[in-house]
């Protein structure tokens, strides 16, 4: 099993220690696990249904909190509810439609954890298409109106990358 992005380790402070967690994009569960293991109720999801069966295989051999399911998140049906998560985490993964559904998903006082390429990663390699690599400052804005609890941007871990984690307010 891989280790968990580490940008998501390196602010697991930020998270809540119960709930339900949401990983878009998962592949093969890194991070879906390691949320799982820390005892949130996971739901990943994939397009890729191999990467899915292997993901629900190790939860089970692990007695983990998770559940994956293969979704098309470009082109299947809806499938984000409002308010649903108190945790949602995308690494490496850019499909600019999704956002509004993203912020909406989080419960109130919830938690993105976003990472993805730049558009600088194209001159180190993969990947190169525009429409996976964000333009500088792009994360920040399009995460609009959650509150930005940590950022950063540039070259991390050999890529190219803008990281946030940002928060759904509380409603009073």
């Amino acid at each position: 099993m891989s280790d968990p992005c580490n940008w998501l380790v390196d602010n697991s402070r930020l998270l809540p220690r119960a709930g339900t967690a949401l990983d878009v994009a998962c592949g093969r569960g890194r991070n879906a696990l390691w949320l799982a293991g820390r005892g949130l109720k996971t739901i990943a999801v994939d397009r890729d249904e191999s990467a899915v069966a292997f993901v629900n295989q190790e939860a089970t051999r692990h007695v983990l909190p998770l559940w994956a399911q293969a979704v098309d998140l470009e082109h299947g049906p809806p499938f984000l509810h409002p308010s649903s998560f108190d945790v949602v985490v995308v690494v490496h993964y850019l499909h600019r439609p999704l956002f509004p559904a993203l912020v909406a998903a989080l419960r109130p006082g919830g938690v993105l954890v976003y990472e993805t390429f730049t558009r600088a990663q194209a001159a180190r390699g993969k990947p190169t298409n525009p429409a996976f690599l964000l333009e500088p400052g792009e994360l920040e804005k399009r995460l609009q109106p959650l509150e930005i609890v940590a950022s950063r941007e540039g070259d991390f871990d050999d890529r190219m990358v803008a990281s946030v984690i940002a928060r759904r307010p509380r409603e009073h």
